[in-house]
């Protein structure tokens, strides 16, 4: 090859699993297969090549097949919700590639919620886990597997520190039920954007507590619009289960089954009614294609040089993500500079959406429009600003 031409490397990705079918059936998490050319799992001193049988981005797992006539020792599932703080846990995992590695600890928490999936439900414990142990298998002292390891919380990289997290078995055995049966998922839809409902908004709705979800706004045709669910109403309970906060709908949602008649609670001008409704199903939902057509990002990025920030375009995945109005425009907020006038009044990821109340179409057209308010020698800037809780609000900003 010619002298100075880039060369590509190959990039590999390691991480754990486990054998759940004689037939050698494995499970793992979707981030350690996501876009692999060519899998192969490592049993005992053995190499196999392995297909995906399914994959869920959603609830972060994969199933795959390992492809030999080979029969297998699989591990069985136990009951976690019977599963309590404090209890023991073991950790089996490939951490940073040096093979089969124990670690033990305790069940530190249950049902976290780290903004991670739509889903969160995690198991906290403090057994070590770190880079390449996801996707293993979190153990009680019984022998069953009890968790998928997933995640961690490593400030700065610096591996664990006795945060890890693991999908719960009973959650992860739907969702791997319907991969080996269908290569999909199949969850329930509803089809409604929620929110959380606060203390100031139960005051005013009369509730004597702050929970259950509230709706922002309804898919057209969707099964919520088909009912007469409307933005505004409180679902309180749903198929029977209560419903305590926002997060706590698309779990259960999600895992009630398509085509199912459900009846809804519901709190609307301070009065409880009941809705019935035939559950929809996520997968088909025009919500959950345009989520799946989404590319990776490659925003472009833009100094804003008089504000000493860098921003990118808000995008479908942003709104999406955030439940904002897929109609908005603004720029998000990448990187502010501590000389930026404002460090300390902003926060990265934060989304600027007017200058002087003039719309910010593009990041491209922010820059034109702070260039053009310092040529008319303003000196304070008044932007609005969406921040990371979605609250949308005014700025003052004294520029040089």
């Amino acid at each position: 090859k010619e002298f100075g031409t880039p060369q590509e490397r190959p990039s590999a990705a390691l991480g754990s699993g486990f054998i759940i079918d004689e037939k050698g059936i494995v499970v793992t998490n979707n981030h350690v297969i996501q876009d692999a050319d060519d899998i192969i799992i490592r049993v005992g001193d053995k190499e196999i090549k392995a297909k995906v049988l399914g994959a869920d981005p959603l609830s972060d797992i994969a199933v795959l097949q390992l492809e030999t006539n080979e029969k297998f020792k699989p591990v069985k599932f136990g009951d976690s919700d019977k599963a309590r703080i404090g209890d023991w846990v073991i950790a089996i995992g490939n951490p940073f590639g040096l093979g089969g590695t124990v670690t033990s600890g305790i069940i530190s928490a249950r049902n976290r919620d780290i903004n991670l999936t739509r889903y969160d439900d995690f198991i906290q414990t403090d057994a070590s886990i770190n880079q390449g142990n996801s996707g293993g298998p979190l153990f009680n002292l019984d022998g069953e597997v009890i968790g998928i390891n997933t995640a961690i919380i490593a400030p700065g990289q610096s591996g664990s520190i006795g945060i890890g997290f693991a999908i719960p078995a009973n959650a992860a055995s739907n969702v791997i039920d319907q991969l080996v049966k269908y290569g999909e998922t199949r969850r329930g839809w509803l089809g409604v954007r929620i929110q959380e409902v606060t203390k100031e908004i139960a005051e005013v709705e009369k509730l004597n507590t702050a929970k259950g979800a509230l709706v922002a706004s309804v898919s057209e045709n969707s099964p919520a619009d088909k009912s007469g669910i409307k933005a505004g109403d409180i679902i309180l309970e749903f198929d029977g289960k209560k419903i305590k906060n926002m997060r706590a709908l698309p779990k259960v949602v999600g895992s009630t089954k398509v085509g199912k008649s459900v009846q809804l609670k519901i709190w609307r001008n301070k009065k409880l009614i009941t809705k019935r409704l035939i559950l929809g199903r996520l997968e088909s939902s025009s919500e959950f294609k345009e989520q799946k057509e989404l590319k990776p990002l490659k925003d472009k990025e833009y100094e804003i040089e008089k504000l000493k920030i860098t921003v990118r375009d808000l995008n479908l995945q942003d709104k999406q993500n955030r439940q904002l109005n897929k109609n908005l425009k603004g720029s998000v907020i990448l990187e502010i500079s501590k000389r930026s006038p404002l460090s300390g009044l902003l926060e990265v990821n934060d989304i600027i959406l007017e200058v002087q109340k003039k719309a910010i179409s593009s990041s491209s057209n922010f820059n034109n429009i702070i260039n053009e308010a310092i040529k008319q020698k303003n000196t304070t800037l008044l932007l609005t600003i969406i921040n990371r809780s979605n609250q949308r609000r005014y700025l003052g900003v004294k520029i040089k």
